[in-house]
């Protein structure tokens, strides 16, 4: 055996040996990650929570706004551990089909058939588990109606209907808002016109002067004494208009 000989054969089992170590980590991986914690902190208990079934064609991507790993290989089937109370499940649902016709070099050889994201709220009791119950389609055809009027639906151990998928409609997020919103700008200087405009003394003309006459001074005074101030704040000319319409 010639030394080249020998040396393809070496690469030759290093190929299947690492192919084979792959394969091994996949395995192990799918394993271990059967059961998905679905929040932060802690583990529990198994009698402390739920348990939900997501099959191979399932792919939940976030459960009560918390999203969820991605991982290689999407068609596992994953057990998703749910605390007690309502959970918000996120998930599509896709199915995958070869394609019967040639494929150019670089495109895909199977056609992937996948639902807008839904969603399910369900109410988990501790030591429960749940399931998705979905109609799988016998061919692409099918499997193309079937994303068209989706429909999927979360049963427990007793086979009873716990939750209904509905379409995924985001949150809007809540703004913070000031218990009472300042003046706009308009209005503000509006008001710095108005308030400018009061404190502001009027203007008068030397030629058209015209105000509005002052308060006699007179008043709550007895008649006699009330002539006596205007007489004394006449000016002469008054004086003598008034002394000679008085002897008329």
């Amino acid at each position: 055996m010639s030394s080249g000989d020998c040396g393809l054969r070496v690469k030759g089992y290093s190929k299947v040996l690492m192919l084979a170590l792959v394969v091994l980590g996949l395995a192990g991986c799918s394993g271990g990650l059967k059961n998905v914690q679905t929040w932060d902190g802690p583990s529990a208990d198994s009698d402390q929570i739920g348990i939900l079934h997501a099959p191979a064609n399932i792919n939940v991507s976030s459960v009560n706004g918390k999203e969820m790993s991605r991982y290689l290989m999407e068609d596992l089937a994953l057990d998703y551990e749910l605390l007690p109370g309502e959970n918000t499940v996120v998930f599509t649902h896709q199915t995958i089909w070869a394609k019967k016709t040639v494929v150019d070099n670089g495109e895909s050889k199977v056609h992937v058939v996948k639902t807008e994201p839904q969603q399910v709220v369900i109410n988990v009791k501790a030591g429960e588990e749940y399931t998705f119950a979905v109609a799988e389609p016998k061919n692409k055809r099918e499997a193309e109606q079937q994303v068209a009027h989706f429909e999927a639906k979360v049963i427990d151990e007793q086979k009873r209907q716990v939750a209904v998928a509905k379409p995924y409609v985001a949150q809007r997020p809540q703004l913070p808002t000031l218990s009472s919103a300042p003046a706009t700008a308009g209005a503000a200087a509006a008001g710095g016109a108005a308030a400018a405009t009061a404190s502001k003394p009027a203007s008068t003309s030397s030629t058209t002067a015209t105000s509005a006459p002052a308060a006699p001074v007179e008043n709550g005074l007895p008649t006699l004494e009330g002539l006596k101030v205007l007489w004394e704040r006449a000016s002469a000319e008054d004086k003598k208009n008034f002394l000679r319409w008085a002897f008329e």
